[in-house]
């Protein structure tokens, strides 16, 4: 049951009008039911493994908390007994045995995702050296089915352990309610990424009724339907032409896919966020904003700000600082600006925790290299601008540039849409070899910079009418995007437009996604691509 089929907005609709008429007290237990029945409807009995990752994150949030709590009562009994030494020996013993409790829950939760999502990936690569050596196929490839969003659902899981270790917040003492945090149907089919600080208390009071929130959400809803249906599901056509059949076409055409590509991205994964998080707000609950203008971004470092924010805050607080920051990388940086100076040296454990971030949003994606190489794209462009700062600024003062500039950011924008552009070879080719001979195709294949082969216009897919949705689609999408950054709220602004006005666009809107909404067979549309990670 994909997040645009007729079926979700009856599941929503009823949802809706189920959770008002239950008392507050009950409509916690609404939305748990809602979200189990959604993953069963999806994933039947794999929702088994969200049940058991849950409990084994509850338990290990419990017993840290457990620990805590005792060491916090005994101190409080003996606290005036004790001395700095002792009370500092207690305090790293606390921590050790949590710290032990925390990697064990982690590694369980991590293990059923490397295994599920990862085991063949590793068999492969394994199986690729050891036939170079004349070993054979020692490990075989599982026919692994892999539950709905558990890329989602396991950073989700370790973010709270790791919050409950680290004394943000404290351990969830229901494991019900702690359910419906870890399976809220929404945002578990593709983010965004909540923590529990933000989110676990939303989902646990009954909200009272509120129009406002029905008429925001439904005009979220409406305006991530437009952008799935009406634009990304069109570029679709051309793009999937191009990409598999790339050879057959000239660089400017290869490179204009690569474009493409990246607009339907954002259409698709920020439709769906906006779909997911217009759900939640028909309910009373806001989810994070997970896209912020990315194509806005004046650079690849501006981009992840902006593009997939919680998985970007996710690396930063749970991998970046603490290898960053860690005992083992401070020594290292130390030992560097010895040997290569303080400049690279000083900025050594920075790149070190930089590289094994960009890794692993790379690895999140997808287990295949050419997700790894797609992360490692965007982490080199970032570590090269941090080392050429000085040189950018030096040659911004003798060009006379002011950082203000409109033209100079618009240089900048465009450069940082090229360059991520460019990275969505890896991440959308079909292997790493397709993605290197796209790269290859762009820089050798000028000779025909037209879209006319043999006397005809390339239609890539699509009647003339077809383009000019497109066209119009994109147009708009870049029009709201331009005013979001301006600080206007289009949803606001409609809602303060007189009655017959404001209803003539919702009717124009929803006409647009029957009329020209690009459906596949039976009037299905394709599933969501982050709904694969």
């Amino acid at each position: 049951m994909t997040i645009v089929s007729f079926r979700f907005f009856l599941f929503t609709a009823g949802l809706v009008a189920v959770y008002y008429l239950v008392p507050k007290k009950y409509r916690w237990i609404t939305l748990l039911a809602a979200s189990y029945l959604f993953y069963w409807l999806n994933s039947r009995w794999l929702a088994a493994v969200l049940f058991a990752a849950t409990m084994v994150t509850y338990f290990t949030g419990r017993l840290i908390q457990r620990q805590a709590d005792r060491e916090q009562g005994w101190i409080a009994q003996h606290g005036t007994e004790l001395g700095k030494e002792e009370k500092k020996r207690r305090k790293d013993v606390l921590k050790k045995r949590t710290k032990r409790i925390l990697l064990l829950g982690v590694a369980v939760d991590l293990g059923l995702l490397l295994f599920l999502k990862y085991f063949n990936f590793f068999g492969e690569n394994i199986n690729s050296l050891l036939n170079r050596l004349g070993a054979g196929n020692p490990i075989p490839t599982l026919n692994l089915l892999l539950p709905l969003g558990i890329s989602f659902w396991t950073l989700q899981a370790v973010a709270y352990m790791t919050d409950v270790y680290r004394g943000k917040v404290k351990a969830d003492r229901n494991p019900v309610k702690f359910m419906l945090f870890m399976s809220f149907f929404p945002q578990i089919v593709q983010g965004p990424i909540p923590r529990y600080k933000q989110l676990a208390n939303q989902l646990y009071e009954g909200h009272a009724f509120d129009y406002e929130n029905l008429r925001s959400g439904a005009q979220l809803m409406l305006w991530g339907v437009m952008k799935k249906l009406v634009i990304a599901e069109r570029i679709a056509v051309p793009v999937n032409e191009i990409f598999t059949n790339y050879t057959q076409y000239s660089g400017l055409i290869v490179l204009m896919a690569s474009m493409l590509y990246g607009l339907q991205l954002y259409a698709d994964f920020s439709g769906g966020m906006d779909i997911v998080r217009g759900v939640a707000k028909m309910v009373g609950i806001d989810l994070e904003l997970n896209f912020r203008q990315p194509y806005f971004s004046t650079s690849i470092e501006d981009f992840w700000r902006r593009w997939h924010i919680t998985l970007g805050s996710w690396m930063k607080d749970y991998v970046f600082y603490p290898l960053s920051l860690s005992k083992a990388f401070g020594s290292l940086g130390r030992k560097s600006r010895k040997v290569l100076g303080q400049y690279i040296g000083k900025r050594l454990p920075a790149f070190l925790a930089m590289f094994v971030v960009y890794f692993l949003v790379g690895f999140w994606h997808g287990a295949e290299w050419r997700y790894i190489l797609y992360g490692l794209w965007n982490g080199l462009f970032i570590m090269v601008s941090i080392l050429l700062e000085g040189v950018y600024q030096k040659t911004r003062e003798k060009l006379h540039l002011e950082e203000t500039a409109v033209t100079w950011r618009a240089f900048r924008m465009i450069r940082t849409f090229i360059i991520v552009c460019f990275g969505r070879f890896f991440s959308r080719a079909a292997s790493v070899e397709a993605a290197l001979g796209m790269f290859g195709r762009v820089f050798q294949g000028w000779r025909n910079l037209t879209f006319i082969t043999n006397g005809k216009l390339l239609t890539l897919g699509l009647n003339n009418a077809n383009w000019i949705a497109m066209m119009i689609g994109i147009l708009l999408l870049f029009f709201v995007d331009v005013k979001h950054e301006k600080g206007v709220r289009f949803r606001q602004s409609i809602a303060r437009q007189p009655l017959p006005f404001r209803w003539a666009i919702y009717i124009i809107a929803v006409a647009a996604v029957l009329i020209f909404g690009y459906y596949g067979p039976a009037y299905d549309a394709a599933s969501f691509i982050y709904e694969k990670f």
